[in-house]
């Protein structure tokens, strides 16, 4: 719609967990098409393993396939993948550029010194059914990380919080597309022998979803003011029961496919914040 590469248009792009992946590829230059493709070759391979060993060894297979020992430095523009801190309890957020440093330039390296596939492995390990990513940072320092989404699944407020205080950007000049991955009725689960299991994938999304929509109440509180569309549809009807451990390629096929109808939804609310037809201004926050 906006007539090329979203690096190009963006300014700022953040992921966490499975939108590391989407935010990391498109701020290397891949296109959409390129991603969904990549999707349906690794990501169902990931889910179906049945132990966290095994779907961290898969995740691992994904990363270094895709981004090989591409760095921060790699990125045509910025860029924003966020963690969790094991031991500290704390977010841990992989940076490009020092201008999003937040006070400590002097000692900022891109993306801790580490590569692009351990950044999306730490993001997208969802301990405990992940096992938890260890990574090396420029200073030799040992870091445990698990999955940024429980800090920040939805990690918008940080990609606010850069361009407006690192960036020193007005909100006037700000313009936020904010994807989620939507809301679905819960999978049935019948075999008792994994009813636990499940029990603890519920548990999980349910901490997810909490704190996606927890982070987009703040936004509305503190940023309204800044011109945000938020896509994260609700799917009501039963065939599209799922959780974010979906394997089934034809399951996630028809979630594209509604993510499309998604799409076409909030068109005419995109095309006016783009100003397509009109003169573009670069100043996009994702």
């Amino acid at each position: 719609m906006i007539g090329g590469p979203l690096c190009e248009r963006f300014d700022l792009i953040f992921g966490t967990s499975t939108g590391a992946i989407i935010a990391a590829l498109l701020a290397l230059g891949y296109t959409v098409d390129d991603i969904h493709t990549l999707y349906k070759e690794h990501v169902p391979a990931i889910m179906r393993r049945r132990t966290a060993r095994g779907k961290s060894e898969a995740l691992a297979h994904l990363a270094k396939t895709v981004f090989r020992e591409r760095t921060f430095a790699d990125v045509k523009t910025g860029v924003g993948i966020v963690a969790t801190r094991w031991d500290f309890e704390k977010p841990m957020i992989f940076k490009g550029s020092v201008a999003q440093a937040h006070g400590r330039q002097s000692t900022f390296v891109p993306g801790f010194g580490c590569t692009f596939s351990d950044a999306v492995q730490a993001s997208c390990s969802a301990y405990p059914f992940f096992e938890k990513h260890v990574v090396m940072t420029a200073k030799d320092e040992r870091v445990e990380l698990i999955d940024g989404g429980y800090c920040a699944n939805n990690p918008t407020l940080y990609a606010i919080a850069d361009a407006v205080i690192a960036l020193k950007k007005l909100h006037s000049d700000l313009r936020v597309v904010s994807i989620g991955v939507g809301v679905y009725p819960e999978p049935r689960r019948w075999r008792s022998w994994i009813a636990k299991f499940f029990l603890s994938v519920q548990l999980l999304q349910k901490t997810l979803n909490i704190n996606t929509f927890s982070m987009e109440q703040l936004r509305t509180i503190l940023f309204k003011d800044i011109w945000t569309v938020r896509i994260n549809d609700t799917f009501e009807r039963p065939e599209m029961a799922t959780d974010f451990m979906e394997s089934d390629l034809t399951k996630l096929d028809m979630l594209y496919q509604r993510g499309s109808e998604s799409f076409a939804h909030h068109e005419s609310e995109l095309r006016e914040l783009f100003g397509i037809g009109a003169v573009r201004v670069k100043g996009g926050v994702n």
